[in-house]
């Protein structure tokens, strides 16, 4: 994990190696050719995706209170408008501008688009982020289309940050009241955390959802439930600390994933991009339509978690002699693979939800089988796995979370239905094709 701010020499090398991990064949989406060239210069929204990732990864620049996945979002919806201004074959986000040039450069408003909104949420990264800028505008010729673009970015993230001024992100997280009914969230050990995290984060405005309960999940099954009792004796088998049930790769798998589940996906679609060689909009829709998907699918899960307020399955199996089960046995000592469970409640499951999500925006914009692709993880430094499906990493990466001991099986079936409802509502109804004959008259109408 970076341990300091953004610097040239690491986003050169990291998209070095991204470049050097990618495999597949070229795809298409919305009958675009996503083949590119050949010859094609470094995508610059994967630069500014790989810049945004450092920073939240640096201790201590990330607000503990407000959720990266909100900057993701901002970021990407800035460059998409931004880019889209220009390119015109989509929707816009939010913000139409009218009377741009074509021949704008896209890269240019690209960059000044990112540049904008990072340094208005990141203020103390500014110097990194100003040679940042500077060096993704020195590969694009000087001239009017470049001059262009750097004050169509600029307008838009503008717009876009004004509209994110007051959407409740900054609202002091209420106090969590703890009870002791058998179920109910408590603190987890073996740190046992005063607080749990983001109580407030339901609260926040959606990016494209119309409100935070849009999908709210019915209820987790009763601890009573047969549901209940086989998902408790998995975890209870396959998540514990030194466990001999689990396999070593599935140990493995629960400790790979265990870090900030959107940043693995970001990443991934960062290998997409270079693998399909997308074009500089292409690539600003798709992290657009991935990010908005990630910032409400957030909302929409504490929206559920901080409903139901389950208990996680350290709780629920240290303390099982409550629960009014006699099929679930109690072990006082258990601790889970992972050591820490996530501060808040266990349904639904974070990683389920982010992770559907990702599955559905990524396989419904390259409408493919099979994309050979390599993950590396941010909690273990050299270890990678490799799948050929983005189904296939979705479903490890969910499922992990019961070889880290953190989540019921029952956590993350209800979690992925909900990831693919909101990001199925995210590409139905954001971002989508203009007809041809209407692009010019779209173009017209005002703000």
């Amino acid at each position: 994990m970076p341990k300091r701010l953004i610097t040239l020499m690491f986003l050169c090398a990291s998209i070095s190696i991204l470049g050097s991990s990618v495999y597949g064949t070229s795809l298409r989406d919305e009958n675009q050719d996503l083949t590119g060239s050949a010859a094609a210069p470094i995508n610059p929204l994967v630069t500014w995706n790989a810049t945004l990732l450092t920073i939240v990864r640096t201790p201590g620049v990330q607000p503990k209170t407000v959720h990266p996945t909100r900057s993701f979002a901002i970021m990407h919806a800035a460059i998409y408008d931004a880019v889209n201004a220009i390119d015109r074959t989509h929707k816009p986000y939010l913000v139409r501008l009218n009377g741009i040039s074509r021949s704008a450069s896209q890269d240019a408003a690209a960059s000044s688009a990112a540049h904008e909104v990072l340094v208005a949420i990141y203020p103390s990264s500014q110097s990194a982020l100003d040679a940042q800028l500077q060096k993704s505008l020195a590969l694009i010729p000087d001239g009017p289309d470049k001059t262009e673009g750097i004050a169509v970015g600029k307008t838009v993230a503008d717009e876009i940050l004004t509209a994110r001024s007051n959407d409740g992100s900054n609202a002091q997280p209420p106090l969590f009241v703890f009870d002791d009914a058998p179920g109910d969230f408590e603190a987890t050990p073996p740190n046992f955390p005063k607080q749990p995290q983001f109580t407030h984060w339901s609260h926040v405005t959606p990016f494209a959802l119309k409100s935070a309960n849009q999908f709210r999940l019915g209820p987790p099954p009763a601890l009573t439930s047969d549901t209940y009792t086989d998902a408790f004796n998995e975890v209870k088998s396959l998540g514990i600390v030194n466990g001999t049930a689990s396999t070593p790769d599935q140990a493995l798998t629960g400790r790979f994933w265990n870090g900030a589940i959107q940043n693995y996906w970001n990443e991934i679609a960062q290998t997409a991009t270079l693998g399909h060689q997308l074009t500089t909009a292409q690539t600003a829709r798709l992290f657009a339509l991935l990010n908005l998907s990630f910032a409400d699918g957030v909302i929409a899960f504490y929206d559920s978690k901080y409903t139901y307020n389950l208990w996680r399955p350290v709780t629920a199996i240290q303390e099982a002699a409550v629960d009014g089960n006699p099929q679930t046995i109690p072990d006082p000592a258990w601790l889970p693979e992972v050591g820490n469970t996530t501060p808040d409640p266990s349904y639904p499951g974070a990683h389920a939800v982010i992770s559907a999500a990702a599955n559905l925006v990524l396989n419904s914009f390259f409408r493919h089988g099979r994309f050979d692709f390599v993950v590396t993880s941010e909690v273990m430094p050299g270890t990678t796995r490799s799948f050929d499906t983005f189904s296939d990493a979705n479903k490890e990466a969910t499922m992990s979370r019961i070889f880290a001991g953190v989540h019921f099986r029952s956590d993350l079936t209800s979690g992925q239905r909900l990831g693919r409802e909101v990001a199925d509502f995210v590409v139905d109804n954001f971002l989508t094709p203009v007809h041809e004959n209407n692009r010019d008259g779209d173009d017209r109408n005002s703000n």
